[in-house]
């Protein structure tokens, strides 16, 4: 197993940099598992969602689902990744505010650890009002 940073990622899946991806290519697609961590995934998204790239939620989904589907990469939990993958793109705008893919995982990684630590999480806070939709979400 290996594993990649940001910038490599969004090389190997962007081809912006010809050189940059042909790199981020060899070393990916000669290695395998490529882990892909949960820090790696949320600025991934973040960056193609902000300015310069402009995905949208959709676009964002179907990303990484083809992540996730693709054998050759691994993740730090896979099913903690698809209930946020679901929480993100089932949710709504919460008085003009929309939930970001990072909160969702932020939300669902918070459950699993709770639970794999021998706790129910019996509540999450935050100050975006977003994260309301959330199970367990509570305002401060």
């Amino acid at each position: 197993m290996i594993a990649i940073d940001t910038n490599v990622l969004l090389r190997y899946l962007l081809a912006d940099n010809a050189s940059q991806h042909k790199k981020a290519k060899a070393i990916i697609d000669n290695q395998s598992p490529v882990l892909i961590t949960d820090v790696v995934l949320v600025e991934t998204v973040w960056t193609l969602t902000g300015k310069r790239y402009g995905l949208d939620k959709s676009a964002v989904c179907t990303l990484v689902r083809a992540l996730v589907g693709d054998g050759l990469f691994i993740f730090e939990d896979s099913q903690v990744l698809w209930s946020a993958l679901r929480d993100y793109e089932e949710s709504k705008p919460v008085r003009g505010k929309a939930l970001d893919f990072a909160d969702a995982l932020i939300v669902n990684k918070a459950h699993f650890t709770a639970e794999n630590k021998g706790f129910s999480l019996s509540a999450f806070y935050s100050f975006d009002k977003a994260t309301e939709q959330l199970k367990g979400a509570k305002k401060p």
